[in-house]
């Protein structure tokens, strides 16, 4: 049984060997989107745990605790924006991936729409 990326390849060729340059194309296109989804979690986990959990204890629900009414000289936990009471880092965390998501879902739409505006003007 042949399956796998490999497999793919060898068995676009028919009769001859020859490769189909639209599978090759779209196997390409697939790979491309894969590491781009892949990227944009690992970018998104990075800068959303940096901003939610500053200092990690023993469960998310330990990490760098603040009282509401600001003890500890003040100082507050990153992303609180000044309310009293800081989000729990799960709700930071959840909320900070969907405004993230949702940024570049827009970033995206804006690009593509640009993409085809410029191909349409060629």
């Amino acid at each position: 049984m042949e399956s796998g990326f490999g497999s793919d390849f060898g068995s676009a060729g028919g009769a001859g060997g020859k490769l189909d340059a639209g599978l090759i194309m779209e196997q390409v296109k697939v790979q491309i989107a894969v590491a781009n989804a892949q990227e944009l979690l690992q970018r998104m986990t990075d800068k959303c745990f940096r901003k939610c959990i500053g200092k990690p204890g023993g469960s998310l629900d330990n990490s760098e605790q603040v009282s509401e009414a600001g003890a500890g000289g003040g100082k507050r936990r990153a992303g609180s924006r000044g309310r009293s009471g800081a989000a729990p880092p799960q709700k930071c965390i959840a909320m900070c991936m969907d405004r993230y998501m949702d940024a570049w879902n827009t970033v995206s739409r804006a690009y593509n729409s640009r993409l085809q505006r410029e191909r349409a003007n060629m």
